[in-house]
């Protein structure tokens, strides 16, 4: 792996050096676009405005519009806005994880103590461990302030970073039913059907199976094979009678446990 960040955790007076590398790859097919006339692959090219001349990597520069002119922004101007936030992972205070809405987690990361950080990497994941909390840091990445928490998983410090509260968007414009405040029959069958679903969480269970189905597709297509695309079927529709549909729901588990 390739470390993405070099810093460090400021926990307190002690500052602990740490590289961050992602936690996460993806699981998707990566496929290639191409022309559907003949099938030759599609390159995308930088290129000049003004000229139509393609531009090397190493001579494109960020800028930033004012009036009709662009500020163009060097590496040491966006370390300026905030040197410390841009080389340090500032513990702004510690809370309880399960304070924080899903809803707030964005991607997750490994952090990696250099050799000089061992004993008081060990001290903060161990401390994090025994008391059940989470730090909450914020700290600059690829020119972008992040917030995040710093959480033990096994014997790793992950950084999961999270989004800020003026990034959630509201639901006052979706068009949703009124939570009900009274228990009908219906939701005391709902609630019976969710029991009876209810399982341990084993992660290890959730597989990505459309990538591998649709690799699938793709030899038999390879092959010559005709591709036959299933029929959805709909399994739900306003007139349906809920408590109806929710006792057979019950009765097709009780029979697949049987």
């Amino acid at each position: 792996m390739r470390a993405i960040w070099k810093g460090h955790i400021s926990f307190g007076l002690i500052n602990i050096p740490v590289k961050i590398f992602s936690a996460v790859e993806e699981s998707t097919l990566d496929l290639d676009m191409l022309d559907s006339k003949d099938h030759a692959h599609i390159k995308f090219k930088r290129v000049n405005e003004t000229t139509g001349r393609e531009v090397a990597p190493s001579n494109i520069v960020k800028g930033f519009k004012v009036g009709r002119k662009y500020v163009v922004l060097e590496d040491k101007d966006f370390e300026a806005a905030d040197a410390s936030k841009t080389k340090t992972i500032d513990i702004i205070n510690f809370v309880a994880e399960e304070e924080i809405d899903s809803l707030f987690y964005e991607q997750p990361y490994y952090l990696e103590p250099e050799t000089s950080g061992m004993k008081a990497y060990a001290l903060l994941r161990d401390a994090l461990q025994a008391t059940g909390k989470v730090g909450v840091t914020s700290f600059v990445l690829r020119n972008k302030e992040a917030l995040a928490i710093l959480k033990p998983y096994k014997n790793v410090i992950v950084l999961n970073r999270i989004r800020f509260k003026q990034e959630i968007r509201e639901t006052s414009e979706l068009k949703l039913p009124p939570v009900s405040k009274t228990k009908t029959k219906e939701m005391s069958m709902a609630n019976k059907l969710i029991e009876q679903l209810t399982a341990s969480f084993d992660i290890s269970k959730y597989k990505d199976t459309y990538s591998a189905k649709l690799m699938k597709i793709i030899r038999d297509k390879a092959k010559g094979k005709e591709i036959v695309v299933p029929k959805m079927k709909i399994v739900h529709k306003q007139s349906d009678n809920l408590m109806d549909m929710l006792k057979e729901s019950l009765a097709t588990k009780k029979k697949k446990a049987s």
